[in-house]
């Protein structure tokens, strides 16, 4: 009867080894679920960042229309939400905006976005449009600008892509606006 008493006490519980088994298993399975969820995490800031610059670019073009020029870099982006940002009297009287429901002055990180007027990317275009990405540091390989996608496409060979009006002389450059 000793046997079958010292099995039974044997049988009613998880051995430290297989509670570390479970543990560690769980972990593993926890870290690629966090991976996993970070990973997509990223991907959508990274969207919504393009997403905001697309729409930067958009609003810019209808203040061009209005006002016949670009914000000046001291303007900057926020005179796409507020005309209180526009130089002049004469400009303020023009404007026709908000041109953005709603302000947006800081990236998707917390960053303050950068315009540079005339661009200092590609040389020709009227601005930049520049989120200096998760990493808060300027200059670095995460930073997000409106050119990014002319950068892919043409390699680095920017020629085409100055986004020049007419005025400027060059007569062979799209008028693409930036």
């Amino acid at each position: 009867m000793r046997k079958s008493v010292r099995k039974s006490v044997r049988n009613r519980g998880f051995t430290i080894l297989e509670l570390l088994i479970v543990i560690g298993i769980l972990l593993a399975i926890g870290s690629l679920v966090l991976v996993n969820v970070l990973g997509a995490s990223e991907k959508a800031d990274l969207k919504l960042a393009r997403a905001q610059l697309q729409a930067f670019e958009n609003a810019l073009e209808t203040f061009r229309v209005e006002l016949k020029r670009w914000p000046t870099e001291e303007e900057g982006l926020s005179v796409l939400w507020s005309k209180e940002a526009i130089a002049t009297d004469e400009d303020k009287a023009k404007y026709g905006g908000p041109y953005l429901k709603e302000p947006k002055p800081k990236d998707t990180w917390g960053n303050a976005w950068i315009f540079h007027a005339p661009s200092t990317v590609i040389d020709g275009a009227n601005f930049d449009i520049i989120s200096i990405g998760p990493d808060g540091q300027e200059g670095t390989e995460d930073d997000i600008s409106n050119h990014d996608g002319r950068k892919e496409a043409g390699g680095d060979d920017f020629g085409d892509f100055s986004g020049s009006d007419s005025s400027s002389g060059s007569g062979n450059s799209p008028a693409s606006g930036g």
